[in-house]
């Protein structure tokens, strides 16, 4: 498996985390577990293996263009064949600019990002199979992205304002209360839970959650410290408080996670 990750250009950095290049061997098949990251991505299959996530019913074989909304909890995946796939992360709050549609009808689910009214994607994933190159593929989804932003005022200045809370949460200095965030700008911590949702897909509580775990699964991929002071350096209570927690995003406790077994989740923490 190779992966690799490209910056995005300046005029799409305020919205895109990343794009990333997945690629997979011939004739392999590996299962993995996606974890909660608190982004969003859109993921063009452009090889002619399959990739598939599970349900209720099994695993089922994802669209040519997926759209993968909020994970909030640990999600099986397979690769079959030779995969080849180009990611467009975006930041916690990017997607929202790029969809007509409340954000948070989409956690925990992928769904086909070509069926959504008003998307023309299909010509975009048509070019970026005859492209020769990546940097003329992200090239093209860069100027389709740019061609889709949606810059209402009135849009703007609210994910501006979940954007500015998010930055508050990720300092290592922060704990307070949302009702307190609230008050603060100017708001009611129901109104504040709503944006966040419409905008996110996440609650700003749980999204606090998967930043922290996301924090402490970066450090024990790494296997540099003791659980104790993973659990203290990323604001737990305690360590069975942190435990718990990376329980409940994984299926497993941090001693029982193998990252030599886990390829896409590795790749992903390291990023």
């Amino acid at each position: 498996m190779n992966y690799r990750e490209v910056k995005p250009g300046n005029a799409l950095k305020s919205f895109v985390k990343c794009y990333y290049i997945y690629q997979s061997n011939a004739n392999v098949q590996f299962e993995d577990v996606v974890f909660p990251s608190g982004c969003m991505e859109i993921i063009f299959n452009l090889g002619d293996g399959h990739w598939q996530t599970a349900s209720d019913c099994g695993f089922v074989t994802n669209p040519a263009i997926e759209l993968w909304g909020q994970i909030t909890r640990p999600l099986p995946v397979k690769s079959i064949g030779k995969n080849i796939m180009l990611g467009v992360r975006f930041l916690p709050h990017g997607a929202a600019y790029f969809l007509n549609d409340k954000v948070d009808l989409f956690t925990n689910r992928v769904v086909d990002f070509s069926e959504l009214p008003g998307n023309s994607v299909k010509v975009l994933h048509s070019k970026l199979s005859d492209a020769p190159e990546w940097d003329s593929r992200i090239e093209l989804v860069e100027n389709f992205l740019l061609k889709s932003l949606s810059y209402s005022e009135k849009k703007f200045d609210r994910v501006v304002l979940v954007n500015n809370i998010m930055n508050e949460i990720q300092r290592e200095d922060f704990f307070e209360n949302f009702e307190t965030v609230a008050s603060r700008n100017g708001i009611t911590s129901r109104y504040l839970q709503k944006l966040f949702l419409q905008y996110t897909g996440l609650t700003p509580k749980l999204y606090s959650k998967i930043d922290r775990f996301q924090n402490s699964l970066r450090l024990v991929t790494k296997n540099e410290t003791s659980l104790t002071s993973i659990a203290y350096e990323c604001g737990y209570f305690d360590q069975s408080h942190f435990i718990r927690e990376f329980k409940s995003f994984t299926g497993l406790t941090p001693s029982g996670y193998a990252s030599e077994s886990s390829p896409i989740t590795v790749a992903f923490a390291n990023n």
